[in-house]
């Protein structure tokens, strides 16, 4: 039989570094789910160390302050210790901020689980000249502490072994309670549910003595002798003194283990002070993220790097007659940015693979049908897609840099700010930001959140966010606004997330007023110090962001690619329509009478007065099965209009042929941008929503998309209409402050009237 692989547990703090070092230790075999019953993300992996061939099992639990049930993934970390029983447990500490992350250590303490405690972080501290002296705090504490650099990957195999040896040795739980006034308290509770035989008695007691809601539920009647015990020693508010007696304990024996000079007042700025004043300045800070948003964009999308082309400095096509490769380095407008040469040289290559594969096949004599469907999902679906990946994984590449260096924790604080007017803390910015990425994980984080109102309102607005699967869209629509009208397609793409934003916001701000009325919850959030990103966690994360779009471009869009090709090559009654020849001598597909055509011609007045309806010409339908298909995956926004056109090259044609209007175009994407998410976030939002609040987000998501696409359609194609939307815009928002003042003044009435009669 197989040894049975020791579970460690890493927890800690916010911001201690507990995921560094999780990735350091677990590499590429780490992987991400869901906890059971809730949808709080699970990090899990395997540590293997090749010279001593120790091995082990890795759970980062959420970062959290304490072991109180205040929020779900401080209920999470404390049920899986008592519960699931790991083998061994990892308190992480910043050893820059030592004695706040002490608390929780005298939490886990008093678990029967074998524990170390790691100093993350020493290095930091060293260059502020102070020293944490590990053997004293060890002796302190009962348990093995070791000094690491999670960042550096230092001491990281010395931890691991002295936890690996550690877990073998049983260990009873202590507490730093067991000297101050509730020492009798303590022991007394203790025995009782020593006496019932329940797992970690000290914990459990000592939380008895709190009176904790999860402890009162599981074990009402030891937690009532535990009430009793405190009023026979008239001892009141257990809760507030034990924290007390906590922090005194840390202070007076722990602290002193720390050593060397201390900063003089004049010194006290740090370097992420210094540049805080700048980033988090209160007029500086938004124009400098804007700045930053619009730099990624450039570097990601630009076909003119820092605008050399349009400055007058003369380019010429490179690799010019090339077939895969011309201009892949700039081209006679200028240099591309890396994002735009990436995406080349890998439309280049499946340029070939498909030429290699077609002239395979027509030299065996293969049916013209099958080599159009053939090209249909793997040229026109699967590799077509494939081409946007390079420009999606150099945003999630931008954006993780920032996130990693501690700078969208800044951006959290300073949108605070304005986020506090609008009913919800900086907090829910978090994870609006992370709906630049995806979705799903974006409405994950929201567990975080206080309140159901500030959940629910968070929720709906991350869908105006454009994720990692909007972007083929945005690059295709981007490429015909630059051709046709000339815009500058970089600049197209920083809009359409300014636009999410902005919209974003909006809408909380009337949700607020309305529907979604609150108090707004406190924010407290503590700014880790700038740092280089770990290089290798970000390998691991791009990869992963790799391998989960090329999995959805094989799976759902393939399905897709297919779907389109069989219902466009079929009539009602199932004949099929035989292929006509473009004018390269290649098979097309016949579209007229098709099953596909017929379905989305009845669906194109719905989006009429959005400009891309019926009141088009030519493949007009294909605006509608874009919009349809993209309620499945957004990728597949962009597939529809390659597979339809046959091939990439042919897009701007195909859009353009239907006569569309520059106010029509932009609607359409904005609809698509801002519409009901992808299946996945649907699904997740149904998760995380309270009960009954699905139907009605649909229905938001779907209004709201509509009624601003049509405003955009009014605005660029009927410059007129603006005299009325602005004013319209403004009274709408008018009305609903009005309202929100009304609804708080009568809930202020009922309140005090309500004392009053008491």
């Amino acid at each position: 039989m197989a040894e049975k692989k020791i579970v460690v547990a890493l927890a800690g703090n916010p911001n201690c570094g507990k995921t560094t070092l999780f990735n350091s230790l677990t590499g590429a075999t780490a992987y991400v789910g869901n906890w059971p019953g809730v949808t709080v993300e699970k990090r899990e992996g395997v540590y293997r160390n090749k010279k001593t061939k120790e091995s082990a099992t890795v759970v980062d639990l959420p970062g959290i302050y304490s072991l109180s049930p205040y929020t779900p993934e401080e209920v999470i970390s404390r049920n899986f210790i008592l519960e699931e029983k790991p083998d061994v447990v990892i308190n992480v500490l910043d050893s820059t901020n030592f004695e706040r992350n002490l608390y929780m250590t005298t939490q886990i303490m008093e678990m029967d689980v074998p524990m170390i405690v790691a100093l993350n972080m020493t290095d930091v501290l060293e260059k502020d000249g102070q020293f944490i002296d590990a053997e004293k705090l060890s002796k302190e504490l009962g348990c093995p502490v070791v000094a690491i650099s999670a960042l550096h990957q230092s001491n990281l195999d010395t931890l691991m072994s002295i936890a690996i040896k550690a877990a073998s040795s049983p260990r009873k739980g202590s507490t730093v309670l067991a000297s101050g006034k509730y020492a009798k308290a303590v022991e007394k509770a203790c025995k009782i549910y020593a006496d019932q035989e329940v797992s970690h008695p000290l914990f459990h007691a000592i939380k008895g003595l709190e009176n904790d809601e999860i402890e009162a539920e599981k074990n009402p009647e030891l937690v009532k002798k535990c009430q009793e015990i405190l009023k026979e020693g008239i001892l009141t508010d257990f809760e507030a003194d034990s924290a007390d007696e906590r922090y005194q304990y840390i202070t007076t024996n722990l602290v002193k283990t720390r050593s060397g000079h201390k900063v003089a007042a004049k010194e006290k700025l740090s370097v992420s002070d210094k540049i805080d004043r700048v980033l988090t300045n209160r007029w500086a800070a938004i124009p400098i993220f804007l700045v930053a948003l619009l730099l990624i964009f450039h570097l990601t999308f630009s076909e003119d790097l820092f605008y050399l082309g349009h400055m007058g400095v003369p380019f010429s096509m490179n690799f010019e007659g090339n077939p895969y490769f011309e201009g892949l380095f700039w081209t006679d407008g200028g240099i591309n940015s890396i994002g735009v040469i990436l995406a080349n040289i890998t439309n280049g290559i499946t340029g070939w693979i498909w030429d290699m594969i077609e002239k395979g096949l027509a030299s065996v004599n293969t049916p013209d049908w099958t080599i159009g469907l053939l090209g249909s999902v793997i040229n026109d679906g699967f590799f077509a897609v494939i081409g946007f990946l390079p420009q999606i994984l150099c945003l999630f590449f931008f954006f993780s840099l920032l996130e990693d260096s501690g700078y969208m924790a800044r951006v959290a604080f300073v949108f605070d700010r304005i986020f506090r007017r609008a009913g919800l803390s900086g907090r829910a910015f978090i994870p609006m930001l992370m709906g630049y990425g995806c979705g799903v994980p974006a409405m994950i984080n929201t567990r975080t959140l206080n309140t159901d109102k500030e959940r629910t309102a968070t929720i709906r607005v991350i869908a105006f966010f454009c994720c990692g699967a909007k972007v083929t869209a945005v690059a295709a629509v981007a490429a015909i606004l630059s051709s046709r009208w000339g815009w500058n397609a970089d600049l197209v793409g920083f809009s359409m997330y300014l636009v999410g934003l902005v919209l974003a916001i909006a809408m909380v701000i009337l949700m607020h007023w309305t529907t979604q009325r609150e108090k707004v919850p406190p924010f407290i959030m503590e700014l880790p110090a700038y740092h280089a990103p770990q290089w290798k966690a970000l390998g691991i994360h791009m990869w992963d962001k790799t391998k989960g779009f090329v999995r959805k471009a094989s799976t759902i869009i393939v399905l897709a690619a297919l779907f389109i090709w069989v219902f466009s090559n079929f009539t009602p009654s199932w004949q099929y329509i035989p292929s006509m020849v473009d004018e390269f001598g290649q098979p097309v597909a016949a579209y007229e009478g098709s099953i596909l055509k017929n379905l989305c011609q009845m669906a194109a007045p719905v989006f009429y007065p959005l400009g891309f309806g019926n009141n088009l010409g030519g493949e007009y339908w294909v605006m509608t099965l874009a919009s349809a298909l993209g309620l499945v995956a957004k990728e597949v926004v962009a597939d529809a209009f390659i597979t339809v056109a046959g091939g990439e090259a042919a897009v701007e044609a195909l859009v353009m042929g239907t006569g569309i209007s520059l106010g029509g175009l932009v609607a359409f994407l904005i609809f698509n941008l801002t519409t009901i998410p992808c299946f996945a976030a649907v699904a997740t939002a149904k998760g995380e929503l309270p009960k009954g609040q699905l139907k009605w987000t649909i229905l938001f998501w779907l209004g709201t998309s509509y009624v601003v696409a049509l405003m955009v359609r009014l605005m660029f194609d009927f410059v007129w209409t603006l005299a009325i939307i602005i004013p319209l815009i403004i009274l709408i928002f008018v009305l609903a402050y009005l309202w929100y003042r009304h609804a708080c003044k009568k809930e202020e009435a009922a309140k005090l009237e309500k004392e009053l009669a008491q």
